[in-house]
């Protein structure tokens, strides 16, 4: 259940970012942005686990990614859609 997941604890500082941005303060922003689109689209009834488990792919895929700064927002929600709507077709053993 979502409800379980408490998103805050998953979320970026300025700190987690300063080793791989420009402006960490952003990088922390723009990160948080994602990983709250992933929580609130996720179905009320996710499974505990695998709300995790996207939340942890999320992380994983973008604090270190150079472009977080400059891709839009639509783009980033486009994204979250798309990983939300194929995350059973993909190949996320490494997060499982």
């Amino acid at each position: 259940m979502k409800d379980n997941v408490d998103i805050h604890v998953v979320l970026a500082t300025p700190e987690d970012m300063d080793d791989h941005h420009s402006d960490p303060h952003e990088a922390a922003e723009r990160l948080n942005f994602i990983l709250h689109a992933m929580y609130d689209k996720a179905d009320e009834d996710i499974d505990t686990g695998r709300l995790e488990r996207i939340l942890h792919y999320t992380w994983e895929e973008w604090h270190q990614n150079a472009s977080l700064l400059d891709i839009e927002d639509d783009e980033l929600l486009d994204w979250v859609d798309h990983t939300l709507a194929t995350w059973d077709d993909a190949d996320n053993s490494d997060f499982y």
